[in-house]
């Protein structure tokens, strides 16, 4: 018969029941500092945690209750509504009167919405409630303004490795279900490694370890418990944006190994292959441009047979395209030749020369529409020195070639057609 005790999971029959037990976050828990202050004084105030999975911000909640007396109610977004948080709040209006506080966490509250969020506002400034969020995403895009001017935000890390230890070797001598196993070295930094700074997961494989080892928790079965590691990542949050940042930065860089290594993390992790192909097709303009200007004809031919092809073949037109664009020369002069004309249209009028413009009628040849226009294939090089810059903006130059790759040579032909303009 299993032992009761063996049905919840390990990670919550390791959760600390007190500050002197809880593990990281020493910038918040440490002597001195946030937490540890409050609790000391016998004041609760609203927060919002936000951090990695597994770093202990459901943990700290509860010992905030427990340490401070109060009423605690645990929700989630993701299985809680609105008449769940208002029976809560409710509560601690009825708990309010009586003189006693009422703790409200909600987790992942970033899945809230805003009509749901702003239901929590007025209690949280009556008092109705001391709130606790929990958020993986970046509170500045999840929560309303209005609800996050009035809590006190405390960013919690990924544990260190040393954290890790200490939760590692405190299962180990504490836990009935590890009492006549051991864990080898080997098997010991490929669970550090594999819990990615993530307490519960830690914890988590460490168990499914205990259950296949009949002795010693080897590397073998270390890899069998972890299986295939989960890559942390989510696809609308931080680490989103972060490695898709970090792919473009390293293609801009032209380093094509770091680049990989990011496209295998987003790969891996399930990012749709059609938004890293479209990123790849406005690099190819905004970073290589005429310097290679085949790059943008391969980036698009990449998102097209993405979008035909699919998964898991799609990897390989990724990676033919991710290690083009990071080997190719760069120039961003077409990209900032836009951004400098688009602002100086936006402060100077542009008045069309009369010779350029068009002339479908009499009465707009009457008005000298494109008189004394000259039609450059009539000339030696199919070029002629024609002024086609209105002359408000006479001189000047947005488009400034690089020296790089075939931007070299369009720099060259642009210089000796235009002569003076290109000197400096």
């Amino acid at each position: 018969m299993m032992n009761s005790d063996n049905i919840i999971p390990l990670a919550e029959r390791m959760r600390p029941q007190s500050l002197d037990e809880f593990v990281g976050q020493k910038h918040i828990v440490g002597d001195d500092k946030f937490i540890t202050l409050m609790l000391s004084r016998k004041q609760a105030v609203s927060m919002l945690f936000w951090g990695d999975p597994g770093t202990g911000k459901t943990t700290l909640a509860k010992i905030i209750a427990e340490e401070l007396g109060l009423q605690a109610h645990f929700l989630s977004a993701i299985s809680s509504g609105v008449a769940d948080v208002r029976a809560v709040l409710q509560k601690g209006k009825q708990n309010r009167m009586e003189g006693k506080q009422t703790l409200l966490f909600i987790d992942e509250i970033h899945r809230f919405n805003k009509a749901q969020q702003d239901s929590i506002l007025g209690a949280v400034e009556a008092g109705d409630v001391v709130l606790i969020g929990a958020t993986t995403e970046n509170p500045s895009f999840e929560v309303i303004a209005p609800l996050l001017s009035r809590l006190r935000i405390l960013r919690l890390h990924p544990l260190h490795d040393d954290e890790l230890e200490t939760l590692l070797a405190r299962a180990m001598s504490r836990d009935p279900i590890f009492s006549g196993r051991t864990i080898d070295d080997n098997a010991r930094k490929l669970l550090i490694a594999a819990a990615q700074g993530d307490g519960r997961r830690l914890l988590n494989i460490l168990e499914s370890a205990a259950i296949l080892a009949e002795s010693v928790i080897s590397e073998h079965i270390m890899r069998e418990a972890v299986q295939r590691s989960v890559i942390r990542y989510d696809r609308a949050g931080d680490r989103h944006y972060d490695t898709i940042s970090a792919f473009i930065k390293s293609l801009r860089g032209s380093d094509p190994d770091a680049a990989l290594l990011y496209l295998a993390r987003m790969i891996v992790a399930g990012e749709d292959p059609v938004f890293i192909a479209r990123r790849m097709t406005i690099f190819a303009s905004e970073d290589i441009g005429n310097a290679a200007p085949q790059a943008l004809n391969l980036a698009v031919s990449a998102l097209v047979a993405v979008q035909n092809i699919g998964m898991p073949e799609a990897e390989i037109i990724l990676a033919h395209c991710a290690t083009y664009l990071a080997s190719a020369p760069k120039s961003n002069a077409s990209y900032m030749a836009i951004k400098a004309a688009k602002e100086a249209v936006e402060h100077t009028p542009v008045e069309i020369p009369f010779h350029l413009r068009n002339a479908p009628t009499g009465l707009a040849r009457k008005l000298g529409y494109g008189r004394d226009y000259r039609y450059p294939h009539e000339y030696p090089g199919h070029f002629i020195d024609e002024k086609y810059l209105p002359e408000e903006f006479s001189g000047k130059v947005f488009y400034r070639p690089t020296e790089e790759g075939a931007e070299k040579a369009i720099f060259e032909r642009l210089r000796r057609l235009w002569k003076g303009r290109y000197d400096n």
